[in-house]
């Protein structure tokens, strides 16, 4: 197994190279997340895991290392949620020399039934989804600018093509249902990540020689497709068989991270680029066009706004 053919099988081409590189990856001990850390250290890149819950990140870093001889991988203490953890674990990766790619991945897919807030008071599926990586971008940026070319990459998700939202109701304060609060946590992750690049460009900061900010959804990817593995994704036979019923429709976790690390190492990726499966639900990554919502300019200069304002504080660029 080699570092240049093994990361995505069945890709349109091999995966470059990535020695030398550093990626960090938030939400990386589980699901699509380990997926990504595990293509990229695959790839000879050195990825730090981002999460919140030590136990299930050591057996994260512990399944690489099995499954990649020679990794390089390390863990940063990270509880998106709470952003005074989200401000330590910056801290601690603007010690890296530099940081490749920021792979905004970390969130909660089945949201409350009933609304509940963060420690800082925040709506919890929009503080962990969204709010924080914002706050986290906006302090690693620094190391983001002075590592040549790096990437954010943004996930999102197809459930922006099912529920949209002009955001204006961020907390859903005025009522709570839990797959808006998830939809609109990613449809905030989407016009962040575009107007990011936007930004950027419009700073000076961005190009091919900057930092570029992309989006990336995975497609309808789900555990029971996946591969097993001891302490990262161990689903039951009973999931086993539901999620086969839709194999049709869906894919493993695996090949659902393939669309995030190909905006993360694509050669011809640019800023401002929309990947995901080629069938929508599933298939080889490929460029896709965004919603509406997702690049209107007045969503996205509302959210930025009102972001700046919850946080107390400017983003920097």
């Amino acid at each position: 197994m080699t570092a240049q053919t093994s990361v995505l099988p069945g890709a349109a081409r091999p995966l470059p190279a990535q020695f030398g590189r550093t990626f960090v990856v938030t939400g990386a001990n589980a699901g699509l997340g380990y997926f990504t850390a595990e293509q990229l250290a695959a790839a000879g890149a050195h990825v730090v895991l981002a999460c919140r819950n030590p136990a299930k990140t050591e057996a994260a870093l512990a399944a690489i290392r099995g499954r990649v001889p020679g990794a390089s991988v390390s863990s940063v203490p990270l509880d998106l949620a709470d952003l005074g953890e989200v401000h330590r674990a910056a801290d601690s990766l603007l010690e890296l020399p530099r940081i490749d790619g920021l792979i905004l991945n970390a969130g909660i897919v089945h949201p409350p039934r009933t609304r509940d807030t963060s420690p800082d008071g925040h709506e919890l599926v929009f503080a962990t989804n969204y709010l924080g990586h914002f706050a986290l971008t906006a302090r690693v940026l620094p190391a983001l600018r002075r590592t040549p070319g790096s990437r954010v990459v943004a996930l999102g998700s197809m459930i922006s093509r099912l529920l949209d939202s002009p955001l204006l109701d961020l907390q859903l304060e005025s009522g709570y249902n839990r797959w808006k609060a998830y939809a609109q946590s990613k449809i905030a992750m989407q016009v962040f990540g575009f107007e990011l690049d936007r930004r950027l460009r419009a700073a000076g900061a961005g190009g091919t020689d900057g930092v570029q900010s992309l989006v990336a959804h995975p497609g309808y990817s789900i555990s029971g497709l996946t591969p097993g593995i001891r302490g990262v994704n161990a689903p039951s036979r009973a999931k086993r068989f539901s999620d086969n019923l839709m194999s049709f429709g869906a894919q493993g976790k695996d090949v659902g991270a393939w669309a995030i690390v190909s905006a993360a190492v694509d050669p011809d990726a640019r800023g401002g680029d929309f990947y995901g499966p080629r069938h929508l639900t599933r298939g080889l990554p490929t460029l896709q066009e965004p919603t509406r919502t997702s690049l209107d300019p007045a969503v996205a200069e509302s959210l930025w706004s009102r972001s700046e304002l919850l946080l107390g504080a400017p983003f920097p660029v």
